[in-house]
């Protein structure tokens, strides 16, 4: 019988962070690799447009990428020989307070450490250990839940981690430090009493602390547009303006990675899968939304606190108390009238993105699931609060409320970013508890999106942990990390 003949041999659905990842792993091995996109454009939430004003650019979703610079994968790849470019703000996030303060996360611990008063050696107890083992133990955080490579490390960073932040921020006395810790635990889109919550704001802290936050000199579209230039340079091939909404429009291959969240994949593929499969993935539990602000300004916001004049990324919400109550608010159905803000400042630092002498800013507020409700006068009130002045200075505005944000991408069910709650449920087993997450129930078909392992974020891990299941399984190769 003679072998059956594929137009490829791995195709992706996708060309988001993780698709992009995928293809390249599966093209690094010498297959012959398709990646299809939807729109005119490659990027997912890697986008860069002028949504307000001609000459602002604003990214449309993503905006500062602690974790792309410290992605295990993307920092084996010369993406600088294909154009990419990062800037690092003086000050990585600053929160700032009521009283004209603020606290602020720096890449040296112990300047970090030196503004929090009487918690100055509880920081540095808590993030110096992480810090330091943190080379090593990056690939167990940022993957599926196997045997780690190193166990005490992930230990020792799990008894933490996997906390609720209310609980970690009981370690410290000071409203600067709990309200630090709040902020960088709200990215994870949950109550900050649910447990985890403490993993993202210790893996965003501990990136800072290597890496820096930082902006990607033109646009978040530039670490796109590397990623898909290494990958055609090495033999991949991208199509746009294919948008799949049927298994039979793929061309034939031995595998096909999909970079689409479980609502998708099941009207795509769903007739290829098992009964208990299918009703796995019709349980996938999405999050809160997101209502998103870009602003055109005629200068920069005035924040109070000069340590927010220095920063790529500030968080705005007050107290830990304060961003609490907000975040659960949100979950329980409601919208807050001072919703916890995160707002990034580019051009402060990258030229690239205003005309001289103005800027940009991009901000958004969580709200429930499919919300409609316009956040814009809440969301500015919250920037005014902490920067008196600041709506006198928009000159421009552009807005995403969480439909808007779905038309846009797909994979942004109901708004939610990150691809699905990652709460103690959904950690390691989304979408679905399996061996692997990765594979689907149909031979040859996998998913690779951050609806997998290890969730949400600009770091390909999704996508290369996939490809890397595919390769071991489709293809007979391993590969070691």
């Amino acid at each position: 019988m003679k072998p059956e003949k594929h137009d490829y041999d791995a195709v992706i659905v996708g060309s988001g962070p993780n698709g992009l990842a995928a293809a390249i792993l599966l093209q690094q091995n010498g297959l012959s690799v398709l990646l299809l996109e939807g729109k005119s454009t490659i990027g997912g939430g890697l986008r860069t447009e002028e949504l307000t004003l001609p000459g602002y650019k604003h990214d449309v979703c993503s905006a500062i990428h602690p974790l792309a610079v410290g992605s295990p994968f993307f920092e084996t790849l010369p993406l600088r020989e294909h154009g990419l470019e990062y800037i690092y703000p003086t000050i990585s996030a600053a929160h700032p307070f009521d009283n004209g303060t603020a606290a602020v996360l720096k890449k040296a611990i112990v300047e970090t450490a030196n503004l929090l008063g009487a918690d100055r050696d509880t920081y540095i107890k808590l993030m110096a250990p992480l810090v330091t083992s943190w080379p090593g133990l990056a690939s167990d955080v940022l993957g599926p839940l196997t045997f780690p490579k190193h166990p005490v490390h992930l230990a020792a960073f799990g008894l933490d981690a996997l906390t609720s932040v209310n609980y970690l921020a009981k370690r410290f006395k000071t409203e600067e430090a709990k309200g630090l810790l709040a902020g960088m635990a709200a990215h994870s889109i949950l109550p900050l009493k649910n447990l985890t919550t403490s993993a993202i704001a210790l893996v965003l802290m501990v990136n800072g602390h290597l890496k820096g936050w930082p902006v990607p000199k033109g646009g978040s579209v530039k670490i796109a547009e590397a990623l898909a230039s290494y990958f055609t340079s090495i033999g991949g091939r991208i199509e746009t303006n294919t948008y799949i909404n049927n298994f039979d429009q793929l061309p034939s291959a031995k595998t096909i990675l999909f970079d689409v969240t479980p609502k998708q994949l099941l009207q795509i593929a769903g007739h290829k899968f098992s009964s208990l499969y299918k009703w796995q993935l019709e349980r996938y539990r999405y999050g809160m939304g997101v209502f998103k602000v870009d602003w055109a300004l005629d200068d920069v916001i005035p924040f109070k606190a000069g340590e927010a004049r220095q920063a790529g990324t500030v968080h705005i919400g007050g107290t830990l108390r304060e961003i609490a109550a907000c975040e659960q608010q949100i979950w329980d159905g409601l919208h807050p009238e001072k919703p916890f803000v995160l707002l990034a400042q580019q051009s402060l630092f990258d030229n690239t993105r205003a005309p001289q002498g103005k800027h940009t800013a991009w901000a958004y507020c969580h709200v429930p699931n499919g919300s409609n409700k316009d956040m814009t006068d809440f969301i500015e009130k919250q920037v005014e609060r902490f920067a008196p002045g600041f709506r006198e200075r928009i000159i421009g505005r552009h807005t995403f409320n969480t439909g808007q944000l779905e038309n846009y991408n797909p994979n942004y069910i109901g708004g939610d970013i990150n691809g699905g709650v990652i709460d103690i449920g959904q950690l390691f087993t989304r979408p679905v508890l399996r061996r692997s997450p990765y594979r689907t129930s149909a031979k040859g078909i996998y998913i690779c999106s951050s609806s997998t392992p290890p969730g949400g974020g600009v770091h390909g891990m999704c996508g290369y942990h996939s490809a890397k299941r595919a390769l071991k399984d489709v293809f007979n190769i391993s590969i070691q990390s």
